[in-house]
């Protein structure tokens, strides 16, 4: 994959593991798992072995832009003391994220302060979340107040282009 400079999208799955009970897998346990994966996958090095490859991470990465200076900070101080807090913390900004399912007035600023730019693509989880709740999560993405010049464009097809060129034609 490195070798051809692949894409790759990261979807979550249920992780093998108790649900709450009463409550779906999607509700909780997927925007786990994807942050659980991004950081997996950093800690492990693929996202500085593989330099070339581009990983997506679908649902604006779970709560990896919340939580990535957390994930930086205690791998270098309690973690490994040998890795640099910057380092882990390049790595982590180097995926791409979809805004499906959260593009909310919490999620997409924190989204949208960690990315880097270009880096925000979007996403609507069909055929996977019912219409309404694209709808929903639309409106947000679609109101958004505080978007720069050309970003909402650049979120909403342009840096997609920009990783798959041919789309572009």
């Amino acid at each position: 994959m490195d070798r051809r400079a692949a894409n790759v999208f990261v979807h979550p799955a249920q992780p093998p593991m108790t649900l709450l009970p009463g409550t779906p897998a999607p509700l909780a346990d997927y925007v786990f798992d994807t942050t659980r994966t991004a950081l997996n996958m950093v800690l492990n090095g693929v996202m500085d072995r593989y330099r070339n490859v581009r990983v997506i991470l679908s649902h604006g990465g779970g709560f990896l832009p919340y939580a990535a200076y957390r994930f930086s900070g205690l791998t270098s101080t309690v973690v490994d003391r040998t890795r640099k807090a910057d380092d882990i913390l390049r790595d982590l900004k180097r995926f791409y994220f979809d805004t499906a399912l959260s593009a909310s007035p919490s999620a997409l600023p924190a989204l949208l302060a960690f990315a880097e730019p270009g880096h925000v693509l979007y996403g609507s989880d069909w055929p996977f979340a019912p219409q309404e709740a694209g709808t929903y999560y639309n409106n947000f993405l679609e109101t958004y107040p505080d978007f720069t010049p050309g970003q909402a464009q650049a979120i909403d097809r342009g840096n997609a282009e920009a990783l798959f060129p041919r789309l572009a034609r």
